[in-house]
């Protein structure tokens, strides 16, 4: 089966490449690097001429509300058309769990706006939504540090490691659409604080962690339940200790 996978060089699609390649499809790992570009158009036709699935984890380079609002519709538009057009029979994109509760969160409203051009293109889908990844833990830490302490809503996390992501997306990839939406999740649920003050001190980071109900995430406000699954969802193998103890072997 060939399969595209749209931001196939990132963190998480370079492991789904490599899953999908050792099952023995001819895997495309797009990137504007390789000459594929969501947002120009360029290469877009020749990626997905002949293609059976496309995997999309484009990921926008700015965060700023308009900014990255523009780049998922844009790159949203431009890829469903060009699927359109090859007859592609499956689209699986990765979103976010709480994408549709955190409005004042411009990255989620964009999030949003991506899921609705799937769900409207027409084109069989299945929507991942997945929570925060554990690799994001220390960029998560520095964007909500002030001076020596970091500010973190008490709220519930759950967060996933890459490597049970890129499974679980190989795995559905290659599964029938659902036309829906699957939730991923790590085993382990926490306050939002409590994680991230576990995972400084694993790395011998002597920033002090505050619970504060008020602190914003990438602008949005966390309730107890904003960034964790409401219902079902599919959890992955990888625990959190396990993940730092793997991590730490890599480093």
């Amino acid at each position: 089966m060939k399969i595209v996978v749209i931001g196939g060089t990132g963190l998480i699609g370079s492991k789904i490449v490599a899953i999908l390649r050792q099952g023995g499809h001819e895997v495309v790992a797009a990137s504007p690097k390789s000459g594929v570009n969501t947002i120009t158009g360029e290469g877009l036709k020749e990626a997905v001429t002949g293609t059976q699935v496309v995997i999309d984890l484009a990921n926008s380079p700015s965060f700023e509300d308009k900014a990255v609002l523009e780049f998922f519709e844009t790159s949203g538009r431009n890829l469903l058309a060009a699927e359109a057009a090859a007859g592609v029979r499956h689209h699986v994109a990765l979103s976010i769990v709480g994408t549709d509760r955190t409005p004042d969160n411009g990255y989620f409203r964009a999030k949003v706006a991506q899921e609705k051009l799937i769900e409207t293109s027409g084109i069989p889908y299945t929507i991942i939504r997945s929570t925060q990844f554990m690799e994001f833990l220390g960029g998560i830490a520095a964007s909500s540090t002030d001076g020596n302490v970091v500010r973190l809503s008490p709220g519930l996390f759950q967060p996933i490691a890459a490597d049970d992501v890129a499974a679980i997306v190989a795995e559905v990839a290659l599964a029938a659409p659902r036309n829906g939406i699957v939730e991923i999740a790590g085993p382990e649920r926490a306050p939002f604080n409590e994680i991230v003050a576990r995972y400084l001190k694993a790395v011998g980071d002597p920033r002090e962690v505050v619970s504060d109900p008020e602190a914003r995430y990438f602008g949005g406000r966390v309730e107890e339940h904003s960034l964790v699954p409401l219902g079902e969802a599919r959890l992955g193998r990888i625990g959190f200790d396990e993940w730092l103890r793997r991590s730490e072997a890599r480093a």
